[in-house]
């Protein structure tokens, strides 16, 4: 029988008392974005301005060491749309399915999600995996850096994962599009929108993309701002704390430079339970690309 999941995050000591277990899939998510600029870019994750190299995990997955059985997802790639014109666009759901099932996860699996940077793509994966229909998941709290600050065993080299078959389905209200927020913005739709990208973003000050600022209507909880000082997500009531910002209202649409950062405010939410949470999947990648979309710096 799978492990049985009471939260949307794990810790370090459940997964490895859990290791071996039936049905239980180990996934490292990690992504490295290096657009070699030293700016603010990096930090967000974002590969969204001017030449950068993205790559997935391999190379730390197997030289460095993941968790024992865990198996290397490809968001660049396979949990990505290839076709899309903007970064990091979530697959569709044949595409979906068939990635998950590539690495051996089956509608039976208990997925726990990790990678070796800061989380958000874990998050990320994570929340793909919800959106189409899989509640059995969950993000290692602390990822790759916990697992190890706590001594816990890791393997070295490559996995081979054996098939299995995963049969998706999609949900609605995980996602929003760019019609949407601008209905948000008009006053037209009632939803709050909070944008996970650093501060210096949010104001304007910094940008990965052509256009600086955010959405108008906006409030910033950048996703950093989630994390405790050892890279665990932040426990209540210091992350009920920082999202206190967020206005009560019936739906909360995330976004940051990619959709990529959004998806750690995703996870803060659901953890205190906040239902009606979406990611504006374009994020400022698309909005910002648009000419007559307004952006305003925190000022405004």
């Amino acid at each position: 029988m799978a492990p049985v999941l009471t939260s949307p995050v794990v810790s370090a000591q459940w997964l490895a008392d859990h290791l071996g277990a039936d049905d239980l899939t180990i996934v490292d998510a990690t992504v490295h974005v290096d657009l070699g600029s030293g700016d603010g870019a990096v930090a967000s994750g974002s590969p969204a301005a001017g030449p950068a190299t993205v790559v997935t995990g391999r190379d730390g997955f197997e030289h460095d060491g993941h968790v024992p059985g865990a198996v290397l997802a490809d968001l660049v790639g396979e949990f990505s749309d290839p076709d899309a014109d903007l970064p990091f666009t979530r697959p569709g759901l044949e595409r979906f399915q068939a990635a998950a099932a590539a690495l051996g996860i089956s509608n039976d699996s208990t997925v726990v999600v990790y990678d070796t940077v800061d989380g958000r793509w874990a998050s990320r994966l994570w929340w793909l995996f919800r959106a189409y229909g899989h509640d059995a998941v969950a993000v290692l709290d602390g990822g790759w850096s916990q697992w190890v600050a706590r001594g816990k065993p890791y393997d070295l080299g490559r996995t081979d994962p054996v098939p299995a078959r995963f049969a998706a389905t999609e949900r609605p209200g995980h996602w929003v599009d760019k019609a949407f927020v601008e209905s948000v913005v008009a006053g037209d739709e009632r939803a709050a929108l909070v944008s996970g990208s650093p501060r210096d973003e949010f104001d304007g000050t910094s940008s990965p993309l052509a256009r600086a600022g955010h959405i108008p209507g906006s409030v910033n909880v950048p996703a950093d701002d989630l994390l405790a000082d050892d890279g665990t997500l932040a426990r209540d009531p210091v992350l009920r704390d920082r999202l206190a910002v967020v206005p009560d209202e019936p739906r909360t649409v995330v976004y940051c430079a990619t959709g990529v950062s959004a998806s750690v405010d995703a996870l803060a939410l659901t953890v205190l339970g906040r239902s009606g949470v979406s990611v504006y999947d374009g994020s400022l990648a698309e909005w910002a690309a648009d000419p007559a979309a307004p952006l305003l710096p925190a000022a405004a």
